[in-house]
Protein backbone atom coordinates (compact mmCIF):
# COMPACT_ATOMS: atom_id res chain seq x y z
CA UNK A 1 0.00 0.00 0.00
CA UNK A 2 3.18 2.51 1.34
CA UNK A 3 4.04 2.35 -2.97
CA UNK A 4 0.63 3.55 -4.15
CA UNK A 5 1.62 7.14 -4.59
CA UNK A 6 5.17 6.05 -5.91
CA UNK A 7 3.61 3.87 -8.63
CA UNK A 8 1.21 6.92 -9.30
CA UNK A 9 3.62 9.04 -9.75
CA UNK A 10 5.65 6.97 -12.31
CA UNK A 11 2.48 6.64 -14.61
CA UNK A 12 1.82 10.44 -14.36
CA UNK A 13 6.01 10.62 -15.06
CA UNK A 14 5.39 7.77 -18.10
CA UNK A 15 2.99 10.01 -19.07
CA UNK A 16 4.61 13.60 -19.30
CA UNK A 17 7.20 11.72 -21.16
CA UNK A 18 5.22 11.37 -24.40
CA UNK A 19 4.38 14.99 -24.81
CA UNK A 20 6.37 17.27 -27.41
CA UNK A 21 9.48 19.23 -26.30
CA UNK A 22 7.07 22.12 -26.44
CA UNK A 23 4.61 21.12 -24.02
CA UNK A 24 7.86 19.69 -21.91
CA UNK A 25 9.23 22.51 -21.49
CA UNK A 26 6.21 24.58 -20.67
CA UNK A 27 5.98 22.43 -18.18
CA UNK A 28 9.84 23.17 -16.67
CA UNK A 29 8.95 26.92 -16.72
CA UNK A 30 5.68 25.68 -14.27
CA UNK A 31 7.91 23.68 -12.34
CA UNK A 32 10.97 26.56 -12.34
CA UNK A 33 8.53 29.44 -11.02
CA UNK A 34 6.81 26.83 -8.51
CA UNK A 35 10.37 25.19 -7.03
CA UNK A 36 12.27 28.68 -7.20
CA UNK A 37 10.11 31.49 -6.84
CA UNK A 38 6.94 29.94 -4.63
CA UNK A 39 8.74 27.82 -2.00
CA UNK A 40 12.16 29.04 -2.43
CA UNK A 41 13.90 26.07 -2.57
CA UNK A 42 17.18 25.64 -1.19
CA UNK A 43 17.83 29.51 -1.44
CA UNK A 44 20.22 29.96 0.59
CA UNK A 45 22.37 27.21 -0.05
CA UNK A 46 22.33 28.11 -3.44
CA UNK A 47 23.21 31.67 -2.67
CA UNK A 48 25.66 31.26 -0.58
CA UNK A 49 27.56 28.99 -2.50
CA UNK A 50 27.60 31.48 -5.65
CA UNK A 51 29.28 34.17 -3.30
CA UNK A 52 31.73 32.14 -1.97
CA UNK A 53 32.53 30.80 -5.32
CA UNK A 54 31.95 34.24 -7.32
CA UNK A 55 33.17 36.90 -4.75
CA UNK A 56 34.56 39.21 -7.36
CA UNK A 57 31.38 39.54 -9.06
CA UNK A 58 28.30 42.11 -8.36
CA UNK A 59 25.13 40.88 -6.40
CA UNK A 60 23.18 41.25 -9.57
CA UNK A 61 25.90 39.52 -11.43
CA UNK A 62 25.47 36.47 -8.45
CA UNK A 63 21.57 36.64 -8.85
CA UNK A 64 21.61 36.37 -12.91
CA UNK A 65 23.36 33.23 -12.54
CA UNK A 66 21.28 31.80 -9.94
CA UNK A 67 18.18 33.20 -12.22
CA UNK A 68 19.70 30.64 -15.02
CA UNK A 69 20.26 28.16 -12.84
CA UNK A 70 16.67 27.77 -11.65
CA UNK A 71 15.71 27.35 -15.71
CA UNK A 72 18.81 25.03 -16.13
CA UNK A 73 17.95 22.64 -13.57
CA UNK A 74 14.07 22.45 -14.09
CA UNK A 75 14.65 21.99 -17.57
CA UNK A 76 17.45 19.02 -16.73
CA UNK A 77 14.09 17.78 -14.64
CA UNK A 78 11.73 17.52 -17.51
CA UNK A 79 14.68 16.21 -20.07
CA UNK A 80 15.37 13.73 -17.89
CA UNK A 81 11.45 12.81 -17.48
CA UNK A 82 11.41 12.68 -20.88
CA UNK A 83 14.24 9.87 -21.41
CA UNK A 84 11.86 7.34 -20.60
CA UNK A 85 9.93 7.24 -24.29
CA UNK A 86 13.19 9.06 -26.26
CA UNK A 87 14.80 6.67 -29.39
CA UNK A 88 17.90 6.33 -29.87
CA UNK A 89 18.46 8.79 -32.47
CA UNK A 90 16.27 11.19 -30.62
CA UNK A 91 19.17 11.37 -28.05
CA UNK A 92 21.88 11.11 -30.35
CA UNK A 93 20.15 14.17 -31.89
CA UNK A 94 20.70 16.42 -28.40
CA UNK A 95 24.49 16.09 -28.15
CA UNK A 96 27.58 17.24 -30.64
CA UNK A 97 30.55 15.36 -29.57
CA UNK A 98 34.00 14.20 -31.76
CA UNK A 99 34.33 11.26 -30.25
CA UNK A 100 37.79 10.12 -31.69
CA UNK A 101 39.58 9.77 -28.47
CA UNK A 102 37.39 7.31 -27.12
CA UNK A 103 37.38 5.15 -30.55
CA UNK A 104 41.93 5.16 -30.09
CA UNK A 105 41.41 3.27 -27.09
CA UNK A 106 38.70 1.15 -28.41
CA UNK A 107 40.71 0.04 -30.54
CA UNK A 108 43.68 -0.44 -28.18
CA UNK A 109 41.29 -2.70 -26.19
CA UNK A 110 41.64 0.01 -23.44
CA UNK A 111 39.03 0.85 -20.74
CA UNK A 112 39.10 4.38 -19.73
CA UNK A 113 37.77 6.12 -16.82
CA UNK A 114 35.50 9.12 -17.95
CA UNK A 115 34.69 11.65 -15.28
CA UNK A 116 32.81 14.59 -15.10
CA UNK A 117 30.99 16.97 -12.93
CA UNK A 118 27.40 17.51 -12.37
CA UNK A 119 27.44 20.01 -16.10
CA UNK A 120 24.47 19.75 -18.85
CA UNK A 121 22.39 16.82 -18.60
CA UNK A 122 24.56 13.62 -17.30
CA UNK A 123 21.24 11.36 -17.12
CA UNK A 124 20.96 11.95 -21.11
CA UNK A 125 24.62 11.52 -21.38
CA UNK A 126 24.22 8.22 -20.07
CA UNK A 127 21.97 7.20 -22.45
CA UNK A 128 23.89 8.76 -25.25
CA UNK A 129 27.01 7.17 -24.30
CA UNK A 130 25.44 3.82 -24.11
CA UNK A 131 23.99 3.94 -27.69
CA UNK A 132 26.63 6.41 -29.89
CA UNK A 133 30.10 4.70 -27.95
CA UNK A 134 31.84 1.45 -28.95
CA UNK A 135 32.61 0.74 -25.19
CA UNK A 136 30.86 -0.99 -22.85
CA UNK A 137 29.03 1.92 -21.00
CA UNK A 138 30.19 1.05 -16.67
CA UNK A 139 27.49 3.30 -14.70
CA UNK A 140 28.32 4.16 -11.05
CA UNK A 141 25.32 5.89 -9.44
CA UNK A 142 23.58 6.29 -6.03
CA UNK A 143 20.29 3.86 -5.34
CA UNK A 144 17.43 4.96 -3.85
CA UNK A 145 15.67 3.44 -0.48
CA UNK A 146 12.17 3.63 -2.85
CA UNK A 147 12.24 -0.19 -4.03
CA UNK A 148 9.27 1.02 -6.91
CA UNK A 149 11.24 4.32 -7.98
CA UNK A 150 14.61 2.47 -8.10
CA UNK A 151 13.54 0.19 -9.90
CA UNK A 152 12.00 2.77 -12.58
CA UNK A 153 15.03 4.64 -12.52
CA UNK A 154 17.32 1.90 -12.88
CA UNK A 155 15.40 0.78 -16.10
CA UNK A 156 15.72 4.26 -17.71
CA UNK A 157 19.33 4.40 -16.89
CA UNK A 158 19.76 0.73 -18.81
CA UNK A 159 17.82 1.54 -21.49
CA UNK A 160 20.25 0.86 -24.23
CA UNK A 161 22.61 -1.17 -22.54
CA UNK A 162 24.81 0.30 -19.23
CA UNK A 163 25.41 -1.38 -16.52
CA UNK A 164 24.88 0.07 -13.61
CA UNK A 165 27.07 -0.25 -10.22
CA UNK A 166 26.18 1.18 -6.72
CA UNK A 167 28.60 3.64 -5.55
CA UNK A 168 29.50 1.11 -2.42
CA UNK A 169 30.31 -1.29 -4.96
CA UNK A 170 32.39 0.43 -7.46
CA UNK A 171 35.97 0.27 -5.74
CA UNK A 172 35.34 -3.19 -4.88
CA UNK A 173 33.11 -5.10 -8.12
CA UNK A 174 35.15 -5.49 -11.35
CA UNK A 175 32.55 -4.56 -14.30
CA UNK A 176 31.68 -8.51 -15.78
CA UNK A 177 33.85 -9.07 -18.42
CA UNK A 178 32.69 -8.79 -21.93
CA UNK A 179 33.57 -8.92 -25.84
CA UNK A 180 33.90 -5.57 -25.88
CA UNK A 181 36.12 -3.10 -23.55
CA UNK A 182 34.42 -1.05 -20.71
CA UNK A 183 34.14 3.02 -20.36
CA UNK A 184 33.92 3.32 -15.96
CA UNK A 185 31.38 6.41 -16.13
CA UNK A 186 31.48 8.38 -13.05
CA UNK A 187 30.35 11.63 -12.13
CA UNK A 188 32.40 12.68 -9.23
CA UNK A 189 32.03 16.53 -8.24
CA UNK A 190 29.81 15.36 -4.69
CA UNK A 191 30.60 16.15 -0.96
CA UNK A 192 32.32 13.16 0.18
CA UNK A 193 33.51 11.87 3.82
CA UNK A 194 36.01 14.49 5.13
CA UNK A 195 37.93 11.88 6.72
CA UNK A 196 38.63 10.06 3.68
CA UNK A 197 38.55 12.33 0.57
CA UNK A 198 41.63 14.15 -1.11
CA UNK A 199 41.31 17.82 -0.27
CA UNK A 200 42.20 21.03 -2.51
CA UNK A 201 41.33 24.63 -3.45
CA UNK A 202 38.15 24.33 -5.75
CA UNK A 203 35.99 28.13 -6.37
CA UNK A 204 38.08 29.67 -3.78
CA UNK A 205 37.05 26.71 -1.38
CA UNK A 206 38.64 24.12 0.42
CA UNK A 207 36.93 21.26 -1.00
CA UNK A 208 36.99 17.42 -0.36
CA UNK A 209 36.31 15.06 -3.60
CA UNK A 210 36.02 11.21 -3.69
CA UNK A 211 39.22 9.34 -3.99
CA UNK A 212 37.70 6.59 -6.25
CA UNK A 213 37.92 7.76 -9.63
CA UNK A 214 42.18 7.41 -8.74
CA UNK A 215 41.26 4.08 -7.43
CA UNK A 216 39.48 2.45 -10.37
CA UNK A 217 41.95 3.79 -12.61
CA UNK A 218 45.25 2.57 -10.91
CA UNK A 219 43.20 -0.44 -10.45
CA UNK A 220 42.99 -1.18 -14.15
CA UNK A 221 45.35 0.77 -14.98
CA UNK A 222 43.07 3.03 -17.14
CA UNK A 223 43.34 6.33 -18.89
CA UNK A 224 41.23 8.69 -17.58
CA UNK A 225 39.56 11.17 -19.98
CA UNK A 226 37.69 14.43 -18.17
CA UNK A 227 34.38 15.07 -19.80
CA UNK A 228 32.66 18.62 -20.05
CA UNK A 229 28.91 18.86 -20.79
CA UNK A 230 28.45 22.01 -22.35
CA UNK A 231 24.56 23.71 -22.74
CA UNK A 232 24.11 24.82 -26.24
CA UNK A 233 22.58 27.93 -25.27
CA UNK A 234 21.10 28.81 -28.75
CA UNK A 235 18.83 25.14 -28.75
CA UNK A 236 17.48 24.69 -25.37
CA UNK A 237 17.51 21.00 -24.45
CA UNK A 238 20.91 20.43 -26.88
CA UNK A 239 24.62 19.65 -25.53
CA UNK A 240 28.22 19.69 -26.42
CA UNK A 241 30.56 17.09 -24.93
CA UNK A 242 34.27 18.08 -24.81
CA UNK A 243 36.58 15.59 -23.71
CA UNK A 244 40.02 15.85 -22.66
CA UNK A 245 42.46 13.47 -21.79
CA UNK A 246 43.81 13.59 -18.50
CA UNK A 247 46.22 10.75 -18.14
CA UNK A 248 46.91 7.56 -20.11
CA UNK A 249 49.35 6.43 -17.69
CA UNK A 250 47.71 6.69 -13.82
CA UNK A 251 50.69 4.92 -12.14
CA UNK A 252 53.05 7.71 -13.88
CA UNK A 253 50.60 10.63 -11.91
CA UNK A 254 51.13 11.97 -8.69
CA UNK A 255 48.79 10.28 -6.01
CA UNK A 256 45.75 12.32 -6.33
CA UNK A 257 47.23 14.42 -9.55
CA UNK A 258 44.10 12.76 -11.32
CA UNK A 259 41.93 14.64 -8.91
CA UNK A 260 43.81 17.71 -8.77
CA UNK A 261 44.01 17.77 -12.86
CA UNK A 262 40.16 17.36 -13.00
CA UNK A 263 39.24 20.11 -10.11
CA UNK A 264 41.16 22.59 -12.65
CA UNK A 265 39.15 21.91 -15.63
CA UNK A 266 35.59 21.95 -13.86
CA UNK A 267 36.46 24.52 -12.16
CA UNK A 268 37.42 26.30 -15.57
CA UNK A 269 34.32 24.85 -17.17
CA UNK A 270 31.88 26.24 -14.31
CA UNK A 271 33.57 29.65 -15.05
CA UNK A 272 32.66 29.66 -18.31
CA UNK A 273 28.67 28.07 -17.94
CA UNK A 274 28.51 28.97 -14.37
CA UNK A 275 24.56 28.07 -14.74
CA UNK A 276 24.98 24.92 -15.81
CA UNK A 277 26.37 23.30 -12.54
CA UNK A 278 24.42 22.12 -9.91
CA UNK A 279 24.61 25.20 -6.99
CA UNK A 280 21.44 23.85 -5.18
CA UNK A 281 23.71 20.88 -3.72
CA UNK A 282 25.37 20.92 -0.41
CA UNK A 283 28.83 21.02 -2.03
CA UNK A 284 30.78 22.49 0.77
CA UNK A 285 28.90 21.23 4.14
CA UNK A 286 31.83 19.33 5.17
CA UNK A 287 34.82 21.39 6.78
CA UNK A 288 38.17 20.77 5.88
CA UNK A 289 39.74 18.13 8.91
CA UNK A 290 42.60 19.95 10.63
CA UNK A 291 44.92 17.55 9.56
CA UNK A 292 45.07 15.57 6.84
CA UNK A 293 46.82 12.38 6.36
CA UNK A 294 49.29 11.95 3.51
CA UNK A 295 46.88 9.76 1.34
CA UNK A 296 44.15 12.89 1.01
CA UNK A 297 47.17 15.38 -0.23
CA UNK A 298 48.88 15.58 -3.90
CA UNK A 299 51.90 13.96 -4.00
CA UNK A 300 54.97 15.54 -5.41
CA UNK A 301 56.45 13.26 -7.17
CA UNK A 302 54.70 10.14 -9.04
CA UNK A 303 55.36 6.59 -6.40
CA UNK A 304 57.05 5.24 -10.10
CA UNK A 305 60.01 8.07 -10.15
CA UNK A 306 60.44 7.18 -6.24
CA UNK A 307 61.73 4.19 -7.14
CA UNK A 308 64.37 4.85 -9.13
Amino acid sequence: MRNIPVRLLIFLLNGISRLSWKKIYRISDGMRWIIFDLFKYRKKVITENLKRSFPDKTDAERAQIERAFHQNITDIMVESIKLRSMSREEVGARFEIDATLLNEFYARKQNPVVVLGHLGNWEMANLFASSHFLHQVVAVYHPLTNPVFEKYLYDIRTRFGSEMIPMKEAYTRSPVPGEKPFLFFLVNDQSPNPQKAYWTTFLNQDTGMFRGVEQIARTFNSPVVYACIERNEQRRGHYRVQLKTITENPSEVPLNGILEQQARLLEADIRKQPANWLWSHKRWKHAKPAKLDSFQLLEKTPRRAQTH
